[in-house]
């Protein structure tokens, strides 16, 4: 990729199935709203193109996507200063999707951890899509010549396959047309876990709703489910490192951390020795403070569909500016005649 120099350029994703949850919040969004003015061009989509690989509820998927896309507005990212829009009104993804699954290998498809997690025992069973997924979200960073990438630390496996990808097509093709994107990995709650079994995400699929914190839950729910979050009956540690081992521990202070924005060595100096009857409140109270304006601004915009809907479409026509001469050039390096 010598010689080269790519505009700075950041892409991200969420899928709009089962709603936002802290998760998102503290894993993605958060840091999406902040790369914004940061002298990267930051474009976000709602990828319900990857909500489908398993069957969603057409009604349901509906009000999913325009309530991701609320949640997105009402966390910072503004339509304006980023290009914001739900991801099958550019078809472009799609189509790189259908090259790219020309030039990944079934090798490195079997490698992918998250498609055996998901599909676990009924592998036989799953989509296509599922399978072949991957391909796509490399098509969706690939589509605008992205540089960065913020992702979870359990998404940092796609990242190096959409440089795999990218890779060899500028190998089999001789251009030097694809960037290689960076993986962006920071905070201090990046994996934010289960309420419930701190050894496992938080999840918009969670068996219980007391497992998560839903970005539409008010003030009260919020904090009972911090309240019933499990624990261990030790009090808080005065080092990061003894919460070792303390996997529901961990977490919450890392929760705390995050939505502080400071470093859990941080929280630890101001709450080591603390129990949970005074620590808890606390996370609570942080908790209300931060996402309750969120909420109540999600509320708002989701009772305007009309205008979300604008709002995508007019981030899909920002976004079919930067893809389509992209596509374009991809063909004409294929062989495809357009």
């Amino acid at each position: 990729m010598a010689g080269k120099a790519f505009t700075p350029r950041v892409f991200s994703g969420i899928k709009p199935s089962g709603g936002l949850t802290l998760g998102n919040y503290l894993g993605a969004i958060r840091r999406w709203v902040d790369m914004q003015g940061q002298g990267l061009e930051t474009i976000y989509c709602v990828v319900d193109l990857h909500a489908i690989t398993v069957w969603q509820d057409p009604a349901e998927l509906r009000a999913g996507t325009r309530e991701v896309m609320a949640g997105l507005i009402a966390s910072g990212i503004d339509p304006e200063r980023s290009v914001l829009f739900n991801q099958s009104r550019v078809s472009a993804h799609a189509e790189l999707a259908w090259i790219f699954n020309c030039v990944a290998r079934v090798g490195w498809m079997n490698r992918m951890t998250q498609f055996k997690d998901k599909a676990g025992r009924n592998a036989e069973n799953a989509s296509l899509g599922l399978y072949a997924y991957p391909a796509l979200m490399a098509a969706d960073i690939l589509l605008y010549h992205a540089t960065h990438v913020p992702v979870g630390e359990d998404q940092k496996q796609h990242v190096e396959l959409t440089r795999d990808i990218a890779q060899k097509f500028n190998h089999d093709y001789g251009a030097d047309f694809f960037p290689l994107p960076e993986p962006v990995i920071e905070g201090p709650a990046t994996r934010v876990m289960n309420l419930r079994d701190g050894s496992r995400k938080m999840s918009k699929s969670g068996e219980s709703d007391m497992e998560r914190i839903n970005m539409l839950d008010d003030a009260d729910t919020i904090a009972k489910k911090f309240r019933k979050a499990r624990t261990d009956p030790e009090p808080l540690p005065d080092t990061v490192e003894a919460l070792e081992g303390r996997p529901e521990a961990k977490n919450l202070v890392a929760i705390y951390a995050g939505l502080a924005d400071v470093t859990p060595e941080a929280v630890i100096a101001e709450f080591a020795g603390a129990g949970w009857g005074r620590f808890k409140p606390a996370l609570a109270e942080l908790a209300v403070e931060r996402l309750s304006p969120i909420s109540t601004e999600m509320k708002r915009l989701m009772a305007d569909p009309a205008e979300l809907d604008r709002l995508m479409a007019r981030g899909a026509e920002r976004a079919e500016a930067i893809a389509r001469p992209i596509l374009a050039q991809t063909c004409e390096i294929v062989g495809l005649l357009r």
